[in-house]
């Protein structure tokens, strides 16, 4: 391995770091620094590389101009046994970034250039600065000051964080001004950003028969609650395979619905209140985000897994909470398991399509209710199968699970309302497949043939 546009090699923690940090946040293509390595890509090693990660991120926190936390990724790692650092960094979205003793100067400003840190000019500094975002989250103030972050603590101390009154201020949820800015917004425990999950019953969107949403708190907890829904929504269903072995598989990549979900909701522009919307048919779940690329990131950048975060704050929360693992690996990992097809890219959306296993819908034909029911009831009710919605064969399914169990306990399990179960639970009365035997204390009479 030699050193290129993308790569540095330093054998040990050296004060050029920041110097080289800046001319990668200023590369569109951000890079990759490893520590532990010479410039002949000789592994030496570090001989204490948890106190050498500790100095790193101290020193990009506090000597580099705009905040760049958020933008950079600090990963352990061993070769031919001995320990090495891995320090990846973004292309940033506030250019010219600037060593802070310097300031916004020829000897403060660095851009990559082949596989060495060279000055920016004067010109490149006023053009670059020009072009800079002025409407990132963490300059808009926030509509409301009065804010509280209880959830956003709670999620914090759950990993393990020591909290104090620097927190917020520590995560940039303040602007030069000291107000608390959009970040802050969207991670409050009351906002009025919500993610809608809709759920129709065919391959359009004629027949709604669900719409959720999931919000108007801490958008960390807004992505729990929709992570939970996507992992109720994502079945399990058998596949029968050679000499009557049993296969279990996922409508969708598991990894790669989790990576996509995470992608839309850490970088969505927020700035002209749009959120996510995911949407479930018969045939694909989709993932829309507002923003398109963010610019100044091509479509060949985007999809070999270059990282260009269009919000750093959100960014730097995620990845503290292990939502995120590393910069620009989500898209590997959705790569790994799908095409580049799945993505539709335009101005102003990103969406990502997943089409859910063929085997699982052809599952569905035939009189079968998917592989979550299965051979449960195969083909012994009929054609009245073939009247009903997804969900009303999930309700059913339920039922011929545990034929005791009370809508409000159904309505519990699939997170829905109790007055949505009863809907689905008319349908079957009507279709006659169930009929109530005993009152409220009695049970469900499933239809036999």
């Amino acid at each position: 391995m030699t050193e290129s546009n993308r790569i540095e090699y330093k054998q040990e923690l050296t004060d050029g770091l920041e110097k080289e940090v800046v001319a990668f946040l200023n590369y569109r293509e951000g890079g990759v620094i490893y520590l532990g390595i010479d410039k002949n890509g000789i592994v030496v090693g570090l001989k204490d590389s948890d106190s050498v990660q500790l100095k790193i991120k101290d020193r990009l926190k506090n000597n580099i101009q705009p905040s760049c936390l958020g933008l950079f990724d600090v990963v352990s790692e061993q070769r031919e046994d001995k320990d090495i650092i891995k320090l990846i960094i973004a292309s940033g979205y506030e250019k010219p970034y600037y060593l802070k003793k310097k300031g916004m100067s020829e000897k403060g400003c660095y851009l990559r250039v082949g596989s060495a840190s060279e000055p920016m000019s004067i010109t490149m500094i006023e053009e670059l600065f020009a072009k800079r975002t002025r409407d990132s989250l963490g300059k808009i103030i926030s509509n409301k000051q009065d804010l509280t972050f209880q959830q956003l603590k709670i999620y914090y101390q759950e990993k393990g964080f020591d909290l104090n009154e620097q927190f917020l201020k520590n995560l940039d949820l303040y602007t030069t001004d000291n107000k608390l800015n959009y970040v802050a917004y969207l991670l409050a425990d009351i906002n009025s950003v919500s993610i809608k999950v809709a759920k129709y019953a065919g391959t359009d969107k004629v027949d709604l028969i669900e719409n959720e949403e999931y919000g108007f708190c801490s958008l960390i907890k807004a992505t729990n609650q929709v992570l939970n829904k996507l992992e109720v929504e994502n079945k399990t269903y058998t596949k029968i395979t050679g000499k009557a072995n049993r296969l279990e598989r996922k409508m969708i990549d598991n990894r790669a619905l989790r990576e996509a979900l995470i992608n839309a909701m850490v970088h969505n522009d927020y700035t002209k209140e749009v959120p996510p919307v995911i949407e479930i048919y018969s045939d694909r779940l989709t993932i829309t985000s507002y923003g398109g690329l963010v610019q100044g990131l091509t479509k060949e950048e985007f999809f070999v897994g270059r990282s260009m975060p269009r919000n750093r704050e959100l960014m730097r929360v995620f990845r503290d909470l292990k939502l995120v693992e590393q910069l620009g690996s989500g898209i590997h990992r959705i790569l790994d398991a799908y095409d580049e097809n799945i993505f539709k890219i335009s101005d102003n959306f990103i969406e990502i399509c997943f089409p859910f296993e063929q085997d699982y819908i052809e599952s569905l034909k035939g009189g079968q209710i998917g592989g979550a029911i299965g051979g449960a009831i195969g083909g012994a009710i009929g054609g009245a199968i073939d009247n009903l919605t997804e969900r009303q064969k999930d309700v059913l399914n339920i039922i011929i699970k545990n034929n005791r169990i009370s809508y409000r306990n159904i309505a519990k399990e699939m997170n829905i309302s109790d007055s949505a179960v009863l809907k689905h639970i008319d349908k079957l009365k009507e279709n006659k497949i169930i009929k109530r035997v005993g009152g409220t204390r009695g049970y469900w009479e499933v239809k036999k043939s």
